[in-house]
């Protein structure tokens, strides 16, 4: 999934693999499967995202396993899952988008329906999948038995519909295309500026009072047109175009600036090299540098056991020697499995 590429690894590879090792097994062979099983033996989690029935083919589904490990927790990760019209399909996350609605509520009346520019199919359900197993561990704290994991891309795509499933529940109108603006709440949107746009927000009456002060409009407040959010959404379009009015003069960057110090939320649009090389993202050491690799840092951040940067991303079946030595394969063992094309160690196109 390149270019751009480090050496033959595509920048989408490195930029969510550092702090990881690789071992390249065959899974078809059973000389392979034995490999993995000895793995298994102090492994905590085990995650695959095979086609749907390739683990229980193999003999090492969950059903398969758990007599011999009985603590493991097994994550499985498919498009569509198992049952099901979809079911056994496979999936991506921009087509898992499309069918999930995401496109239908993103874009214009002027651009139809538009793909989302981030992964968040495949985001999402990468957290659902840590979020199953933190809950696996937990309660293997007390029960002493691991669980298989079910994660699709398509349920986690569907769970990000909000608020556009509860409006349709509740209202049973098909959300339209809202372009930069909130379904729900006005003014919250994309503003042009004299620089540059500027995402405005104001969730409630107060932050609406706050805003038109702060655009020296303060009677807009208790304008029966605006006074609530329920009348701002039914006179969207004659309130942008006061607020649109007053922003063409003002520089978006200061503007929003003036706004958070105020305690509202506002905000300019920085293309990504703006926001890589800014000051609070430096600040929040969000940004890791090793030698040629660069690499966002973690959000999540733990007071005693910090997570962080350890190493960069691995190239294919790197450490596999060393991590089946630590399992107990010798030399002449580690030498069969590579000769037998059981250890794979170099990438296969």
């Amino acid at each position: 999934m390149g270019p751009p590429f480090h050496d033959d690894d595509a920048a989408y590879f490195v930029g969510i693999n550092r702090n990881k090792r690789s071992v390249g097994l065959d899974l078809s062979k059973e000389q392979g499967r034995e490999v993995l099983l000895k793995l298994l033996e102090d492994a905590d989690v085990l995650i695959e995202n095979f086609k749907p029935g390739s683990m229980e083919a193999w003999g090492i589904g969950y059903e398969q396993l758990k007599e011999r490990f009985p603590r493991l927790i097994y994550c499985k990760i498919s498009g569509f899952g198992n049952d099901g019209p979809l079911g056994g399909f496979p999936g991506y996350d921009g087509i898992v988008g499309a069918m999930a609605g995401h496109y239908s509520v993103n874009g214009s009346q002027d651009t139809g329906p538009m793909r989302l520019g981030l992964p968040v199919v495949d985001l999402s359900m990468g957290l659902y999948c840590v979020i199953g197993i933190l809950l696996s561990i937990h309660d293997r704290n007390s029960s002493g038995e691991g669980q298989a994991i079910e994660v699709t891309l398509y349920d986690s795509a569907l769970s990000l519909m909000h608020p556009h499933f509860p409006n349709y529940f509740l209202s049973g109108k098909v959300p339209q295309l809202t372009g930069n603006q909130h379904s729900n709440l006005v003014p919250y949107g994309m503003f042009p500026t004299k620089t540059v746009p500027v995402m405005l927000g104001a969730g409630n009456n107060r932050a609406f009072r706050k805003v038109c002060e702060v655009l020296g409009r303060p009677e807009l407040a208790e304008d029966e047109r605006f006074a609530t959010n329920g009348a701002r959404l039914e006179n969207r379009d004659a309130l942008n175009e006061i607020i649109m009015a007053k922003l063409a003069e003002v520089d978006g960057v200061a503007f929003a600036l003036e706004l958070l110090q105020s305690g509202l939320p506002c905000g300019p649009v920085l293309d990504t090299g703006q926001v890589a090389e800014s000051e609070h993202t430096r600040a929040r050491g969000m940004v890791y540098e090793d030698d040629w690799y660069k690499g966002m840092g973690t959000p999540v951040r733990l007071s005693r056991t910090p997570g962080g940067y350890k190493s960069t991303p691995p190239k294919f079946s790197a450490h596999a020697r060393e991590v089946l030595a630590e399992h107990g394969f010798d030399d002449a063992a580690i030498e069969k499995l590579a000769e037998a094309g059981v250890l794979v160690e170099k990438r296969r196109t």
